[in-house]
């Protein structure tokens, strides 16, 4: 059978998996049993009772080459990964640090909650909440991927709740391989360029084995959302203007397209005096501000002259991953190694435009003559003007990291027992710059312009105070390219977070069969661990830099005592730490002899931070016929609340939500803390299916599953309506009112008893459920007497459940966009792969992705016109070609994703509120990229 074709061979919860190497000769595949991912006792998955999708790296490059990280979420197991293009803010604080980081996430209940590996030990994490960015991964010497989808804990420990991916080296590479590739999309932006190499050999009269591998990536993005028209400024407002509350059955959520901001122009808009509702539409000219058609929301219309964001759509990418390992067999029975794998990654992202509201005066020296003697006819000192100086620079989030893992280890074997020693150390320099911060105080400070003794237009503080104006340049806001760049240098400047994550893991396990039962060998592991994790940043923008505006200069009342300087701000991060010790054991016993399997394992986590917990997990593999296995497994499993959970500092912005205590609505701050108190969230998963092989060559998985999360770490808002209902009906003794400030307590409803401060808390206080099945079909075949092979998967996942108390639960299954920036969660997710080879050394790979229509948000308390976000397929195809010579082979391919180019879907989340062009306009599960086409070469020594 040609290797291509046994390539798909690879079926989840099989275990017994053909491996092969680029390097290994044409016809000699090799067949080797390997250990499966899940367990310490089980070495073959015929026996395993946790289902376990096994890819090699092979096939999925070749339906969707790129990075390996895009190639494995063509697998419908995995929903919510997030990636370049997954809407991220221009903060790069979503995912604390790097927005734009490839993350694994199974089920879509949190890449927190899902466990990378590679060759079995825990991947330290790039990101400072603990997550793990793939593309460290080196995807030139991996050869396959084992997906585990149920609860690992008690094997693994924390973090496996909703499953393992395990990333297995080919640890016995020779030869020399490269692989080059590039692409464009049919818009012509997007490109892509790729170049690796691998090498290995044997040492040592083959007691020795050294191998190592580079890969530049390179990816231009999709810089303005506008580059995609099928996007238009899509956008969730009220459907019926005037009739209450966006969302209510008076005025539901309806989805638009071109939709501006109602106050925001381009040129800017003059709200008040003489010149009221006029904006500068050509430089220096007023005209009749034309508003756009009003929606049930304020501050967003309908065409008409309102601004808009244009944020970047595909986050730009440049990385350097490397790789070396060295083995060496000191005996038969006693083997070492030692590698280092690193990642130096750039992500950028490009949010928002420079937004101002302002007063102005009416003598302001870029305003024509004209409209100064007309103003100071009306005796109008001063004017309010609001606009977008779309001319000027976004706000660019440049996220890099440089990430280096050490490993070293022993294995050998005693007897008839195997054991193993491993350290692992890593460590991540990730570094966010923030390249167009605004400063607050050197914008009000630009925007006074008037004229020197001389005539010339400066900075009215540079003639007042003339140590605080150093440097200032005037900005010239009254016209849509009024601007120039010299102040836009010094209004917006760069601020970073420096920030430092380390982890060190020595962990050991024995494994072996003391004793045989009536039915066969009976397995047993018994593994320890220890860990320990730190954290550290240091900002040069901080929150508690704010204004003091006594003495600044600032005139017109704009400035406010306490209003930050910076408009994104980070907070120093001094250094915390957590440890963890872990024992865990696991047993594998036959019941019926080749028949009935059971197996348990249990944990002992103790952490210095949050606890102690015991994990278990049980299973059972039954043989009911030659072709059919059934296979069911129950687990307790736990997240460790992380350092960023436990010991972030506190960030605060200024808020105006309604105290509904007082009826009053006060310009507060409000604080996100984090809370040193959590404990862990506990998991309780049953997964339960078969596998049935009618014919060697049909295999058919079917595997059914529950999850169900308690104590879940949720950041809880004290200004929600329902959590401010919760604390006054309970006269101020509820948990809630801890989420409040004001002075008087909770019976003094005046005004004078407002409040001063909200706190955005983390809190064990949620539950997450969610429930559904995974089907995966293979059978290999022929087509016209050539090799033909096919695998089907689908997902089916009807419902993702978030509850809280006194909070109505929140349903993401189904649902295209919702609350923290939950990713789209289609119920249904279909992938199909075709390969066939009509003629010899000539390959088509053909992969079909294929989700349900979806809602547009899944909050029942929301009205909408049309809750809706259509269904979304795309195809791709590969042509490869493949032949030797002077010992070299080369394969030659091309690629084309999306081929009917088809647009991704519309839709838009109801709380991203008035941002028009911001966030939005497609499902996080879908791709904006449209047809896109790759050509490259593999050259194998």
């Amino acid at each position: 059978m040609d290797r291509r074709i046994a390539a798909m061979l690879m079926a989840g919860g099989a275990g017994l998996v053909s491996t092969l190497s680029y390097a290994q000769a044409e016809n000699e595949p090799a067949l080797e049993e390997v250990t499966v991912t899940g367990s310490r006792v089980i070495t073959n998955g015929d026996d395993s009772p946790t289902p376990v999708t096994v890819v090699s790296t092979e096939e999925v490059l070749a339906a969707q080459p790129g990075t390996l990280a895009d190639a494995l979420n063509i697998l419908p197991v995995f929903s919510g990964s997030r990636g370049s293009g997954s809407n991220p803010t221009s903060t790069g604080t979503v995912s604390a640090g790097n927005a734009s980081a490839n993350q694994l996430n199974l089920r879509n209940v949190g890449a927190i909650r899902t466990l990378v590996l590679l060759d079995g030990l825990r991947v330290p994490p790039t990101l400072i909440n603990g997550i793990v960015d793939v593309d460290l991964i080196p995807q030139m010497l991996v050869q396959r991927v084992d997906t585990v989808t149920g609860g690992v804990s008690a094997v693994y420990g924390s973090d496996a709740i909703s499953g393992v991916v395990n990333y297995i080296l080919n640890k016995k590479f020779e030869g020399v391989e490269t692989r080059i590739n590039g692409g464009v999309s049919d818009y012509g932006d997007a490109d892509k360029y790729n170049a690796a190499i691998a090498a290995g050999t044997s040492l040592f009269d083959g007691r020795g084995h050294i191998e190592a591998s580079y890969e530049y990536r390179k990816e231009e993005g999709i810089l303005f959302r506008s580059d995609r028209p099928y996007m238009n400024l899509v956008g969730v407002a009220g459907s019926v203007p005037g009739a209450g509350a966006p969302g209510s059955a008076t005025n539901p959520y309806e989805m638009y397209s071109n939709v501006r901001q109602a106050q925001y122009p381009f040129g800017g808009l003059i709200r008040n005096g003489v010149y009221a509702n006029r904006t500068f539409s050509t430089d220096g000219v007023l005209t009749p501000f034309a508003a756009g058609t009003a929606t049930g929301t304020n501050g967003l219309q309908i065409g008409g002259e309102g601004g808009y964001y244009d944020s970047s759509l595909l986050a730009p990418m440049e990385g350097h991953q490397y790789f070396g390992r060295f083995q060496y067999d000191f005996t038969d029975s006693l083997q070492g190694y030692v590698q280092i794998a690193g990642n130096m990654k750039t992500n950028e992202v490009y949010g928002e435009y420079l937004q101002y509201d302002r007063n102005f005066s009416a003598q302001n020296a870029f305003l024509s003559p004209e409209y100064q003697a007309a103003m100071q006819a009306a005796g109008q000192a001063t004017f309010r003007m609001t606009g977008l100086l779309q001319n000027g620079p976004r706000f660019e989030s440049d996220s890099e990291s440089d990430q280096r893992v050490y490993t070293a280890g022993l294995k050998g074997s005693l007897g008839e027992y195997d054991w193993g020693v491993s350290y692992v150390f890593g460590t991540t320099e990730l570094e966010t710059t923030l390249s167009n911060n605004i400063n607050a105080q050197r914008l009000a400070y630009a925007l006074d312009a008037v004229r020197d003794s001389s005539g010339n237009i400066v900075c009215n503080i540079t003639l007042t105070n003339p140590t605080l104006g150093q440097g200032c340049v005037p900005l010239n806001a009254f016209g849509p390219t009024a601007a120039n760049a010299a102040a836009f240098d010094y209004v917006m400047q760069p601020t970073s977070f420096d920030g430092e994550t380390s982890m060190s893991d020595v962990s050991a396990y024995i494994s072996g069969s003391p004793f045989d039962n009536w039915a066969g060998p009976v397995t047993v592991a018994l593994s320890g661990e220890y860990r320990d994790q730190s954290f550290e940043g240091k900002s040069d923008g901080e929150p508690t830099e704010v204004l003091s505006c006594a003495g600044l200069g600032i005139r017109f009342n704009n400035c406010r005592d306490g209003d930050p300087i910076w408009i994104q701000s980070f907070a120093d991060a001094p250094k915390v730490s957590q440890n963890v010790w872990e024992t865990a054991l696991e047993f594998g016993v036959p019941v019926v002899k080749d028949s009935v399997n059971f197996s348990a394992a249990g944990r002992y986590t103790s952490y210095n931070t949050s606890g102690d917990y015991w994990t278990w997990k049980f299973g059972v593999d039954w043989q009911i016929l030659d072709s059919l296995r059934f296979r069911a497994t129950r687990s307790r499993d736990i997240r460790a609340p992380t350092l960023s959970d436990l010991y972030a500092p506190d960030n605060f912005v200024y808020v105006q939500p309604t105290d509904l205590l007082t009826g009053t609505s006060p310009r507060v701050q409000s604080r996100d803390q984090s809370n040193p108190d959590l404990t862990a969230e506990i998991g309780n998963t049953v997964t339960a299916g078969f596998v049935w092989r009618p014919i060697p060559e049909l295999s058919v998985a079917l595997d059914g599953y529950r999850i169900v999360v308690s104590d879940a770490i949720t950041q809880v808002n004290g200004a929600t309506t329902a959590f401010q209902n919760q604390c006054y009906a309970s006269g101020g003794t509820s948990p809630y009112c801890e989420l409040q400030d004001r002075p008087n307590g909770f019976s003094d409803t005046s005004a004078a008893n407002a409040v001063t401060a909200w706190y955005n808390v983390w809190l064990n206080i949620s539950e997450i459920e969610t429930y559904g099945a995974d089907l995966e079909v293979n059978w290999t075949s022929t087509l016209f007497d050539r090799p033909f092979a096919v695998r089907f998967l689908g997902a089916y996942q009807p419902h993702i459940f978030y509850r809280q108390p006194n909070v109505t639960v929140i349903d993401q299954g189904g649902g295209g966009f919702g609350p923290l920036g939950a990713a789209a969660s289609p119920s249904v997710r279909l992938t199909g792969l075709v390969r066939f080879q009509p003629f010899e050394n000539f390959t088509v790979d053909l992969m079909e992705r294929w989700r349900n229509a979806m809602d547009l948000g899944g909050d029942p308390t929301q009205n909408w016109v049309s809750n809706h976000v259509e269904s979304f397929a795309t195809t791709n195809i590969n042509l490869a070609y493949q032949h030797e010579t002077g010992g070299m082979t080369m394969e030659y391919y091309v690629n084309v994703q999306n081929v009917f180019n088809a647009d991704a879907p519309n839709g838009a989340y109801s709380g991203n509120g008035t941002r028009a062009g911001l966030r939005d306009g497609f499902a996080m599960s879908d791709s904006p990229l449209g047809r896109f086409y790759l050509a490259g070469v593999n050259i194998r020594l």
